[in-house]
């Protein structure tokens, strides 16, 4: 299974946040849904979830 990033700095902010979150699909977007209300002052919902899963990219392994 490919896992999948999500990766702050590809998201504006006034923080610059350089966090990067790997793993798969379900744990990324609880925790960057977790990150993003507890750093970045968002509120969780439906909606920044499906953002954060709108964002995601499969991860590169380099071999």
């Amino acid at each position: 299974m490919t896992r999948k990033v999500a990766d702050c700095r590809k998201t504006p902010s006034v923080m610059n946040c350089t966090l990067t979150i790997i793993g798969e699909e379900e744990e990324v977007v609880r925790a960057a849904a977790e990150h993003a209300v507890s750093v970045h002052g968002h509120t969780d919902s439906p909606e920044l979830r499906a953002m954060v899963r709108e964002s995601l990219e499969d991860e590169k392994v380099h071999a």
